[in-house]
């Protein structure tokens, strides 16, 4: 039972460099979700947590973002969790 107050996801994804692993971890948590949702719980929206890999609490590393960002060149790479996630919204 809920209150009726509206969620918005604004920060949710893993720090790992194993982009299968975050494809995983978005899927049950994108899963869990779509329960609430069937629950009644008022759902506004979902942000993954990042769009590129960032510099956060004193490193570079881990990684988290659906984007690869090359620290030398600047050149930024999508990843397969990308792909992934925007076939999904997608449908």
């Amino acid at each position: 039972m809920t209150d009726g107050t509206p969620i918005l996801v604004t920060e949710n994804g893993i720090a790992t460099d194993d982009d299968e692993r975050r494809i995983a971890y978005t899927e049950q948590a994108l899963l869990g979700l779509g329960s609430a949702i069937q629950d009644g719980v008022d759902v506004r929206g979902y942000l993954h947590w990042s769009l590129l890999d960032n510099y956060e609490w004193g490193s570079w590393r881990p990684t988290f973002g659906l984007i690869a960002v090359d620290r030398e060149t600047f050149v930024r790479t999508p990843k397969p969790s990308l792909a992934w996630l925007g076939e999904l919204a997608r449908r």
